[in-house]
């Protein structure tokens, strides 16, 4: 048998061993690398925009689901490696902007032109709000990959939209240089949220916004978030929603089949949320499955759908949800036609539509082109 300091020692090896291995565990997690491989910021496309003060402009494209990261600095001008003293004098030519970093197999160029539009006024040449001078000037900042083409397309859906009265002056111009401002500038909105919050809400430009799009700057009166969606309070939804629309979004209802709004509309347009406005489904992948349902062989916005496991029927099914609402919506089955061999069959009542000639004044215009041929 062992003596009593051979197991005293052996305890104490366990011990060391345990504490170890528990200290290497800890430090993978703060190296945020946990089991899943840390993001290649390589493989991120970029984008860069000016669009007044870049204090506001990247809080708010960080909130968008698909950005991973949104840099401060000055673009635009012939000075090399400025500093926030040089291009705030104005004799640099540069304007303050943000290099959003995203990936593009969750939001595309597109919608970042459209949270851009969202979150200035293009028709102002001699700053944003309070802050006047060309180094607040807006501009679109394109790389290859046909950034152009995208932008000059928006800049010109923006146009004969009408939602503004003046000529849009935000420049288009190729992207030549872009230089990170100093570290206090960047996430100013996290670091000093205070001074943050006092400045944004005197500058005027929440204000401007809300009076152009509605609450937030999102596409629908009921969305209240640059770039995404959200859910109101349940007050409201009970005055907004139909008992119909509410016991279906909200309490998982399922309304009948052959009785519902659009499980027979044929027009070409778009389904939102009737929730939040979030874009769902296109009528370009609407078909018509006998089930008396509206049902679609894929999403529109992929990143707006959210599957769950569902075993309420004593069968398991896979329930559909909108991501930013969290409306339930449906169910999705393997038993639909090509190309994806999928049905989205989903509940009017969880549904909005928004016809083709109707894209551009609620605010879907970047949509508009998905049916142009037709």
């Amino acid at each position: 048998m062992m003596d009593r300091a051979k197991i005293i020692r052996l305890c104490l090896l366990v011990i060391l061993i345990v504490a170890l291995g528990s200290f290497m565990s800890d430090a993978d997690d703060e190296s945020g690398v946990t089991g899943d491989m840390a993001t290649d910021t390589t493989s991120l496309s970029k984008a860069t925009f000016a669009g007044g003060c870049f204090w506001c402009v990247e809080a708010d494209f960080e909130k968008l689901p698909g950005v991973v990261e949104v840099i401060s600095g000055y673009a635009g001008g012939p000075e090399e490696n400025p500093t926030y003293r040089d291009v705030a004098s104005g004799r640099t030519g540069h304007a303050e902007a943000i290099e959003v970093r995203y990936d593009a197999s969750k939001v595309s160029y597109e919608k970042l032109l459209d949270v851009f539009w969202r979150h200035i006024d293009p028709t102002d040449a001699r700053g944003q709000f309070v802050d006047r001078g060309l180094q607040y000037r807006t501009a679109i900042f394109y790389d290859g990959g046909g950034q152009k083409k995208l932008a000059e397309k928006s800049k010109q859906a923006l146009e004969e939209s009408g939602r503004f009265d003046k000529p849009i002056v935000t420049e288009i111009v190729e992207r030549t240089n872009f230089y990170e401002a100093e570290d206090y500038h960047q996430d100013y909105y996290k670091k000093s949220p205070v001074r943050y919050k006092a400045y944004r809400m005197g500058s005027g430009r929440d204000r401007f916004i809300k009076k152009v799009w509605g609450n937030g700057g999102a596409p629908v009166q009921k969305s209240s978030r640059a770039g995404g969606f959200t859910r109101p309070d349940d007050a409201t939804l009970r005055e907004e929603l139909s008992p119909l629309q509410y016991r279906v979004t909200q309490e998982n209802g399922t309304e009948r089949s052959f009785q519902n709004e659009y499980w027979n509309n044929k027009e070409d347009g778009i389904y939102v949320d009737v929730v939040s406005g979030e874009p769902l489904f296109s009528s370009s992948d609407k078909f018509a499955s006998g089930t008396g349902w509206p049902s679609f062989t894929k999403p529109l916005e992929p990143e707006n759908i959210v599957e769950r496991e569902d075993r309420k029927l004593f069968t398991k099914r896979t329930e559909i949800r909108s991501k930013n609402a969290d409306s339930h919506l449906g169910h999705v089955f393997p038993d639909g036609p090509a190309p994806t061999g999928m049905r989205y069959c989903m509940n009017s009542a969880a549904l909005k539509f928004i016809p083709k000639q109707d894209l551009r004044q609620q605010g879907y215009g970047q949509y508009f082109e998905l049916f142009e041929e037709k």
